[in-house]
């Protein structure tokens, strides 16, 4: 996959801009950029503001969208942090034709889509994505152990264009092997129980080589929670460092509200890891 730029700048509003990283209409995001940067790796340095990227959730299929993660940039922006809250190509009508491998190319053209940009830090990024979009979080963070020629794997010497700090996975998707679902199958298409399913898991991908933080409800009823602990104790066995932090009485959607533990959680990983010197 070569390198690409954010490109058109098609509108501001304040301090967020509204960018495309592609040809297609749903190949956008939002950058929000704070006032101030507000994690800084030393006392006195001066940085463009770390980047913490957001994936919604939703299946991979419309009408589902990033107006999901609104709230979060919002919480986020004011901790200092720069948030480029990203569109993809998604399954269903208007989706612009998502699915294997567009959807995943597409998270992959976003996050290196940074390096282009002054205005934040590139090696400063952190990946942060809700349901579907935590596969495609911990997805983009694994690509790098993807076989050559995958779709999405980097060419061979390809340097990595940004400097992926950890993920923060939001009671994450972590393994589409052997599960025929709907949602699954719309996203993977034809034999969504092999190579394709092998290839989208994260859990496939293991290890990541980063840290990871998975945030899970204990009352999800859409994605159990028994799925993120297997995964976090399959990362851990890989030789990750990854942690499970299971919040009891939340559901699903509850874990990207920007208040509670969950919120709570997210905020101190993301400052955490930025704040650390390489």
């Amino acid at each position: 996959m070569g390198r690409a730029g954010l490109g058109r700048h098609w509108r501001r509003r304040g301090s967020r801009w509204h960018l495309a990283y592609g040809p297609s209409r749903s190949q956008v995001g939002d950058l929000w950029l704070p006032d101030e940067p507000g994690v800084q790796r030393a006392a006195g340095e001066r940085r463009p503001p770390a980047v913490v990227v957001l994936f919604h959730g939703g299946y991979w299929r419309m009408p589902y969208g990033r107006r999901l993660m609104v709230p979060l940039a919002r919480g986020l922006v004011r901790h200092g942090l720069a948030v480029w809250n990203v569109e993809y190509r998604r399954v269903g009508l208007g989706g612009g034709g998502g699915g294997w491998p567009a959807t995943v190319d597409d998270a992959a053209r976003a996050v290196d889509a940074l390096a282009a940009r002054a205005e934040v830090d590139g090696e400063r990024v952190v990946l942060v994505g809700h349901s579907a979009g935590g596969q495609l979080a911990l997805w983009v963070a694994g690509r790098h152990r993807l076989p050559s020629g995958a779709a999405g794997a980097r060419s061979a010497g390809q340097v990595p264009a940004v400097g992926i700090r950890g993920v923060v996975a939001l009671a994450p998707v972590t393994d589409l092997r052997g599960t025929a679902s709907g949602p699954v199958r719309s996203f993977l298409g034809p034999d969504p129980t092999g190579s394709r399913a092998e290839a989208a898991s994260p859990r496939g991908l293991l290890p990541l080589g980063v840290p990871q933080m998975v945030v899970h409800g204990a009352v999800d009823e859409v994605v159990p929670v028994a799925a993120s602990r297997a995964y976090v104790a399959a990362a851990r066995e890989a030789g990750d460092d990854a942690r499970l932090v299971e919040v009891p009485g939340v559901g699903h959607r509850g874990v990207i509200l920007p208040r509670g533990p969950a919120w709570e959680a997210l905020v101190g990983a993301a400052c955490s890891w930025c704040a650390a010197r390489r």
